[in-house]
């Protein structure tokens, strides 16, 4: 971080001496110690991690997705005794937000997203890639593995902690970059119990497991 001690420290004895100059000397370097110190901050700012609001935006133009989504995403609005969209799953609906649908994505919301779009930017197309991507945005106890059909389509399944509504809304309207060409997701399945992995048979570990462990999931 610049000081203005860098400009003044160097004012030999026989001036530093005279308040007037050192006040004169202060006030011009002041400044660009001020511009540098902004400069030196812009950084950090537009850091995705901590970026916010148009920081956030700016880095959209950037990698090449907004927060504004093109299919208004229904059924994500924060409502007592509904399932999926109830405390820490809906969304809650602002002032300027729609009846019809959300358009316009939160800060925590389009941080996934960027998340996806920047993965997707360096993606080599494969299916483990795919995985690794959805991995970068999902946290918390949320697991996520893909199953490749072998007829082109593959099918996403998410266990554990089932992830907000707006989120799965992006999932389900192929809004989260995370497909090779041509390839559709055909489904994507949802534990229906918060935490728990997806009911399987023969398979016992975090995304799949038997009875009395696994859940029924649902599709999107």
């Amino acid at each position: 971080m610049a000081d203005i001690s860098q400009y003044t420290g160097r004012i030999t004895s026989q001036h530093n001496q005279k308040p007037k100059y050192m006040a004169m000397v202060e006030a011009l370097t002041g400044t660009m110690v001020d511009q540098q110190n902004v400069l030196a901050s812009m950084p950090g700012k537009f850091d995705l991690d901590n970026a916010v609001g148009d920081q956030l935006d700016s880095i959209g133009i950037w990698v090449g997705i907004s927060r504004n989504v093109p299919i208004p995403l229904t059924n994500v609005y924060f409502s007592f005794d509904a399932e999926g969209i109830g405390f820490e799953q809906g969304s809650w609906k602002g002032p300027f937000d729609p009846d019809t649908g959300l358009t316009r994505l939160d800060d925590a919301t389009y941080r996934l997203v960027l998340r996806a779009k920047i993965g997707a930017n360096h993606w080599d197309g494969t299916l483990g890639a795919s995985k690794a991507i959805l991995d970068s945005i999902f946290g918390g106890g949320t697991f996520v593995f893909i199953e490749d059909n072998q007829d082109m389509s593959m099918t996403i399944g998410i266990a554990g902690v089932i992830p907000s509504a707006v989120f799965l809304a992006l999932l389900r309207n192929g809004l989260i970059p995370i497909k090779p060409e041509g390839v559709r997701v055909n489904i994507v399945i949802v534990t229906t119990t918060d935490g728990s992995p997806i009911f399987g048979f023969d398979i016992s570990n975090d995304l799949v497991a038997g009875f009395d462990t696994g859940a029924w999931g649902s599709s999107l």
